[in-house]
Formats: C-alpha cells, sequence, structure tokens
C-alpha cells in the first residue's frame, strides 16, 4: 500500500476552505458531478467523479481545521468502496489556508491514477475556495496508469 501527498494554499480562511470538503454543493463546485455528503463521523460520503461513484464514510471531521473520509469506487476489485482514506488538514496562514491533502491505503497500482486525479482536482478547489470559477471539468481518468503534466493546462 502507498500514500500520495500533496499541499496547496489557497486564499481563502480553513473556514471557507471546509465547506467545500463538507456540503455537496461545495464539494461539486470543484470536483464531481454529484454528492451526497454527511459531514459527520460515520455519516456518508459519496461523490461522482468523471462517471465513477466514490463512496466512504466521514471518519472525522474537525471544524475547521481536519476532514478524513474513507475512499474507494463502487465495483472495483482493486479499490472498493471505503478501502483507502483522504485526510485533509487545513491551517491558517497570512494568505489565508494552506491544504494538505494525504491518500492512504492505496494500492500501488491505484497510484498513478489518484496522483493524476488530485493534482488536477486540488487546484480547482483552491481557484473555487477563494471566489473563482474553475471552468468546466473535462477530467477523465487515464485507463494506462501514466500521468499528465498538469502545469501545462490552463
Amino acid at each position: 500500500m502507498a500514500d500520495y501527498t500533496t499541499s496547496i494554499e489557497i486564499a481563502a480562511p480553513p473556514e471557507v476552505v471546509f465547506e467545500y470538503l463538507t456540503t455537496d454543493a461545495g464539494m461539486t463546485a470543484w470536483m464531481g458531478e454529484h454528492a451526497a455528503l454527511d459531514p459527520r463521523p460515520g455519516g456518508a460520503f459519496a461523490v461522482d467523479i468523471a462517471g465513477y461513484p466514490i463512496r466512504g464514510r466521514y471518519l472525522d471531521v474537525e471544524p475547521p481545521s481536519r476532514v478524513r473520509v474513507s475512499w474507494g469506487i463502487v465495483g472495483s476489485p482493486g479499490l472498493p468502496e471505503g478501502a483507502s482514506t483522504v485526510e485533509f488538514r487545513l491551517t491558517a496562514v497570512a494568505q489565508g489556508t494552506r491544504l494538505e491533502l494525504t491518500h492512504s491505503g492505496l494500492p500501488d497500482t491505484e497510484v498513478p491514477g489518484h496522483r493524476d486525479g488530485w493534482q488536477h482536482f486540488v487546484p480547482r478547489l483552491a481557484i473555487a475556495a477563494s471566489g473563482g470559477d474553475p471552468g468546466p471539468d473535462h477530467w477523465r481518468p487515464l485507463a494506462d496508469g501514466t500521468t499528465r503534466n498538469h502545469q501545462e493546462q490552463p
């Protein structure tokens, strides 16, 4: 099993960023076409991303500094629902919030695709939470396990 970690600074206070991790409208502003969230320990975490039903549970909800959810894909033998864990840590900084994301418990075969997804979605979260419009989302998972260079995308 492997972990993927990334971080970004967001020009919004932690209380605002937290809402983008715990509300249906907030989540779908940056990731997914549909969300049904119940942000309390044991509550449902359901987001449909590019046609993939991501399902899990909220494990920890500590406003406005931490959200941890179980994560997996309905019907996936490699990463069934709830099989991995995603943790968002929010820390106030001078310019807003430093978000640190750790996706842990990923099978090695799942790391490239999830890395590609997080490299796409975390900057969209930063745009949305700071009051911008990240625009339409055309991201699709990579079938061959390679990654895109997200630095080159607009």
